[in-house]
């Protein structure tokens, strides 16, 4: 006798979403942070393409617009409750030092290789270390003391102070990294009474008006053309940020940390093809050091009773 006809269901091919689902999460987490580290490396892109006709100030401006844009049903979506809070002081903070963190950044990809940006950026992370010892008063234990200082350390190999490599660009990518890194801390702090999607939901409310007024003083209505490059940022930089959420959701930070260093060759591989930059060897040999330093103490936190503050995007696009 014939075997049995398969049912349509059987023979219907999984949905992506299915095939997801169906990964474990220690496998699903570092896939997602995958696609945040490419969402990174197109978006740095995307950036310097439109830098060329609109102010950086502006395409930030775009990007949180949007950004919100895609966001806005899926807030309708869950309502208003959510957003009851008793730190509105600390969101607007919170919104503050990111709108600062975006704009040096935003700058810097308009100035500096993308491949130099996205190591540089490792750093924020060793930043939201140091500012959780001094601010949060934890405790500084000399092998977590040993990677802060290599992280530094590979950030000078990089910069090279006193040489050409030392430039505006690399600056404010340090500078972004700072601030980037204040702002987790704020975001930790605001975690301890509100919930991960309050912090998101106040986020995309007020980061959007704030920088209409930096936008406001460089402002010139873009091309035709243009419209599609500033959806795509908003889209591509509200899909990276919810990517990266879900692997530190679904994994361990060590489980993803090390997936997050492929931002690097992205960058690396967009420069070269579409704006022929070749990145230097002291790019990669600095930008290995900041992320082993970055795993490190992401691996000591795992084990201990510290902080997780490096458990976040270590860019703020």
């Amino acid at each position: 006798m014939a075997d049995p006809e398969p049912s349509s269901a059987a023979r219907r091919p999984s949905s992506p979403a299915a095939v997801f689902a169906r990964l474990p999460r220690a496998a699903a987490g570092p896939l997602f942070m995958l696609a945040a580290a490419l969402g990174s490396g197109c978006l740095a892109g995307v950036v310097r393409h439109l830098s060329t006709d609109l102010h950086p100030f502006e395409i930030v401006f775009f990007r949180n617009l949007f950004a919100f844009v895609v966001l806005l049903p899926w807030l309708l979506r869950v309502g208003w409750e959510p957003l009851k809070t008793r730190q509105i002081g600390g969101h607007a903070l919170r919104a503050f030092l990111n709108l600062v963190a975006m704009l040096t950044h935003f700058y810097a990809l308009a100035i500096t290789p993308l491949a130099k940006v996205a190591s540089l950026g490792f750093v924020s992370p060793l930043f939201a270390t140091l500012f959780a010892v001094l601010l949060l008063h934890e405790k500084l234990q000399a092998k977590r003391m040993a990677a802060l200082l290599a992280g530094f350390l590979g950030a000078l190999i990089i910069i090279r102070p006193g040489t050409d490599a030392m430039s505006l660009g690399a600056l404010l990518v340090l500078i972004s990294a700072a601030v980037w890194g204040l702002a987790l801390i704020v975001i930790k702090r605001l975690s301890r009474t509100d919930s991960s999607f309050t912090i998101a939901a106040y986020a995309g409310l007020l980061i959007t008006p704030f920088s209409l007024i930096p936008a406001l003083f460089v402002w010139q209505w873009p091309e035709p053309a243009t419209w599609g490059w500033l959806v795509a940022v908003g889209a591509i930089g509200a899909a990276m940020h919810m990517a990266g959420a879900q692997a530190f959701r679904l994994a361990d930070a060590t489980a993803v940390l090390p997936v997050d260093f492929t931002k690097l060759g992205w960058a690396a591989i967009i420069g070269y093809i579409f704006f022929g930059e070749v990145p230097e060897l002291w790019v990669w040999i600095g930008g290995a050091v900041i992320f082993a330093s970055t795993v490190y103490i992401a691996y000591r936190e795992s084990r201990g009773a510290a902080p997780e503050v490096t458990a976040g995007p270590s860019m703020p696009a």
